[in-house]
């Protein structure tokens, strides 16, 4: 440790050639701070004083060992009797800035002058200043800083963390009821990635009328759901229910707690205009606890569309009496090959069923995303009758 030392010191004492290896940046700091440049240690290539060697100084703290010991061998033996010896832009540089490079004492291997030399010498800020600069400077000990009961004053109290049983609200305890519920029920789930274009084009055109994404889905399912209709359809005791309509029940989050589901009824015989402003009053009046219980409990489908919140794909569960519900994943640009054998983009979305396996089979379910499919990626105006 005391040849280190030794090393350290004479690092700092000794200048080359009469010079100081400092940037001006790192010079106008230690003018700033009252600081001899002589007897700041120099971290960087050949012993270069950085911005952050004057700020380390200032805060009486010592340079790295490791870059003292091995800056300290070397910086006589390179700076040699070599002049002028530069890299191409540096020589550059050094012309355009009237340097004579033979006055320079160079900072690279063997003594050589780079860029940095001479912008260095011209006063202008060099990578290493760069870098220190978006370093955080070392700041001096202060009187508040050595009172720990002020510096644990100034601090931010952290947020109390939640502990405890939470009484849930009678909706949340709606869902538990639900939830156990579908338990008792054999379900499965098929999936199938659906092409967007011409869906996210429609609603671009009909958002500014008031149309909403929950419209069009709604819209679509029903459509679908009346080409299938044993989905749309519950299993009773010994038999399959067929309902008069198809109502299509949308799950929707509650500020407080458990979720709602209003239902647009009779989906596919109502034009998307009005499916969207009645949507828009019944989610309205939802979050306001002003539905009507056959506003809320007449589905014979359900949607639950975690695409809007980023989700790619998931898999929902049953609600009582339906046989079926869809989870809507997001719609993200998807690299695919296109039937001219190129390769393109789209957006596409993928959707899971999760069906009552009583009554709803895999090839019922696949039929369901089939005529899905061909909704919105076929003629997407079928949406508007």
């Amino acid at each position: 440790m005391a040849a280190v030392a030794a090393l350290v010191t004479a690092a700092a004492a000794a200048p080359v050639n009469g010079r100081v290896n400092i940037s001006p940046f790192a010079r106008k700091m230690a003018e700033e701070k009252g600081l001899d440049i002589t007897s700041i240690v120099g971290t960087g290539t050949d012993g270069a004083i950085s911005a952050d060697d004057v700020a380390r100084a200032a805060a009486g703290g010592a340079a790295p060992v490791k870059a003292a010991v091995a800056a300290a061998p070397a910086k006589s033996g390179y700076v040699s009797d070599i002049k002028g010896l530069a890299s191409p832009e540096a020589r550059k540089m050094a012309a355009s800035g009237g340097l004579d490079l033979n006055t320079m004492v160079g900072t690279g291997l063997g003594g050589r002058i780079t860029f940095d030399d001479v912008k260095m010498a011209l006063g202008k800020p060099t990578a290493a200043d760069a870098r220190n600069l978006r370093l955080p400077q070392p700041v001096a000990p202060t009187k508040a800083a050595a009172a720990p009961a002020a510096a644990a004053v100034a601090k931010p109290a952290a947020a109390a963390a939640q502990s405890g049983v939470t009484p849930m609200n009678g909706m949340q305890k709606a869902v538990v009821k639900n939830m156990e519920w579908s338990l008792s029920v054999p379900t499965f789930q098929v999936s199938r990635n659906i092409v967007t274009d011409k869906l996210d084009a429609l609603y671009a055109e009909l958002k500014p009328k008031g149309v909403t994404v929950s419209a069009l889905m709604a819209k679509a399912c029903a459509m679908a759901l009346a080409q299938v209709p044993l989905v749309n359809a519950r299993y009773v005791k010994d038999g399959i229910e067929f309902p008069a309509s198809i109502n299509v029940a949308v799950a929707v989050a509650m500020p407080d707690g458990g979720l709602i589901t209003p239902t647009l009824q009779s989906a596919d015989q109502t034009d998307i205009y009005q499916l969207s402003r009645t949507w828009a009053d019944l989610v309205k009046r939802a979050r306001s606890k002003e539905l009507k219980p056959i506003e809320y409990s007449s589905g014979t489908f359900t949607i639950s569309n975690l695409g809007m919140m980023g989700v790619d794909t998931f898999g929902a569960i049953l609600p009582p009496n339906q046989g079926a519900i869809l989870a809507i994943g997001a719609s993200k640009p998807t690299v695919v090959a296109l039937p001219s054998g190129m390769l393109g983009v789209v957006k596409r979305m993928s959707v899971t069923i999760t069906c009552d396996h009583r009554h709803i089979y895999g090839a019922d379910a696949a039929k369901f995303l089939e005529s899905l499919a061909n909704v919105l990626e076929g003629d997407i105006n079928v949406l508007l009758k």
